[in-house]
């Protein structure tokens, strides 16, 4: 007797087409759970920072480095080129105005003054020449001039005389006429000389103004000259520091090449470098701070380079108040330079997540401290420790401002202790 042979309804093919099919299941649901915005992440809070939202002071600093410089620095340039011939002081000695730092050798220079010394000797010999010259000359006018006078005086007596004998029939016409003809001649004779006399003189007089302003050019000629050679010797323009010094004995030195420069210490400026993404942000009157010593000083822009230089621009500031005691040339100082006036606002302290987020969005604690979730936001300025928060977050809000770089798409983080 046949007997009926039941199907088994579980069989082990059945069995793991069902578990291929959940498994595919599960895997779609997972990927659409983790991709649909609502996909979670376990963190431990010992590994993230938290930030706690506030409102106080807030002024937009930037961080710049710069250098202390002598508040003054004066250049000193060969005014004469020449050789190096004598070294009076080394480099980083204090000098006195006038002190002299090292004297050059110009051989050329120093013929040409003698030259010029000759030139004026010279002249001050032919203008004594010229002088007695004209002294004698005007002595011989004078003579004449007196002559002149005596013959006219000698011959008017006698015209006069003649003339009443004339008049009295006493003296022949022929007398007469020649007492006349010798007045007039001695008349003329007198104004000629006189003409001449004053002719000479003003002559003489244009002579000796001409010869005098030549004199005085030469003799300006000859103390340019000297000063020539005196610049040789180079000196301390004003009390200071001798600095860079560069010149060896031996050395040639053309006119204008640098030779060193003078450091005025009655006070300091401090150089800083400036992004030049700043530029349009910097003007005279910023203040900056820094800490010396375990002290905040304060410096205040008084300078601005508008030449840009390997993507930087400088500034000189000085001191405003109090100067750090010990401060020193060349020494570096950490500058906090504020660009802005301090006001009040909503601040997020400043975090690795900005990289990530861009400061469009972050993780915003909730309440219960257990759970954090994406919120959007909208920053504003920003300084070394905050950013500004103009929209997305209130004073006492607690975020996650460390770094996002693990956690992609993820929309929540669940807070493990």
């Amino acid at each position: 007797m046949d007997r009926k042979i039941e199907k088994k309804k579980w069989n082990t093919k059945r069995l793991l087409t069902i578990a291929g099919i959940t498994a595919l299941v599960m895997l779609i649901a997972s990927s659409i759970y983790f991709t649909s915005g609502k996909s979670k992440l376990d963190v431990d809070t010992e590994r993230i920072t938290v930030g706690e939202i506030t409102k106080g002071p807030f002024q937009v600093t930037i961080p710049v480095n710069g250098i202390v410089m002598p508040i003054t620095t004066i250049y000193l340039d060969a005014i004469e080129g020449g050789r190096v011939e004598q070294l009076f002081v080394e480099d980083g000695a204090n000098l006195k105005k006038g002190d002299p730092i090292l004297k050059l050798a110009n051989t050329d220079l120093e013929l040409s003054l003698a030259t010029q010394e000759n030139a004026v000797y010279a002249a001050q010999t032919q203008i004594r020449i010229q002088q007695n010259n004209a002294e004698q000359n005007t002595v011989t006018k004078l003579n004449q001039m007196a002559e002149a006078e005596n013959a006219f005086r000698e011959a008017e007596r006698v015209y006069k005389l003649n003339k009443r004998l004339f008049d009295q029939k006493a003296v022949g016409s022929q007398e007469y006429q020649q007492s006349v003809n010798a007045y007039q001649y001695a008349s003329n004779r007198l104004n000629l000389t006189k003409r001449i006399l004053k002719q000479d003189t003003l002559i003489t007089r244009e002579q000796a103004q001409q010869t005098k302003e030549q004199y005085a050019q030469m003799r300006n000629t000859l103390n340019l000259m000297r000063q020539k050679v005196a610049d040789l010797t180079v000196r301390a323009p004003v009390d200071g520091q001798l600095s860079s010094l560069d010149a060896e004995i031996g050395q040639s030195k053309n006119k204008g090449q640098r030779l060193g420069q003078i450091d005025v210490l009655s006070g300091f400026k401090v150089r800083v470098d400036i992004d030049e993404h700043y530029i349009s942000q910097v003007y005279n009157g910023l203040t900056g701070t820094f800490t010396f010593a375990e002290k905040s000083y304060t410096l205040k822009i008084k300078k601005v380079y508008s030449q840009v230089t390997n993507g930087k621009f400088q500034v000189d500031m000085q001191f405003v108040g109090e100067v750090p005691a010990g401060i020193r040339r060349g020494q570096s100082l950490q500058i906090l330079l504020a660009l802005s006036d301090e006001s009040k606002q909503v601040l997020l302290p400043k975090g690795g997540f900005y990289q990530q987020t861009g400061g469009n969005w972050i993780f915003k604690m909730s309440e219960n401290g257990k759970t954090a979730y994406r919120v959007d936001i909208q920053l504003g300025r920003q300084n070394t420790e905050y950013y500004e928060v103009l929209q997305g977050l209130k004073p006492g809000d607690k975020v996650i401002t460390s770094s996002y770089e693990n956690y992609g798409d993820i929309q929540e983080l669940v807070l493990q202790k």
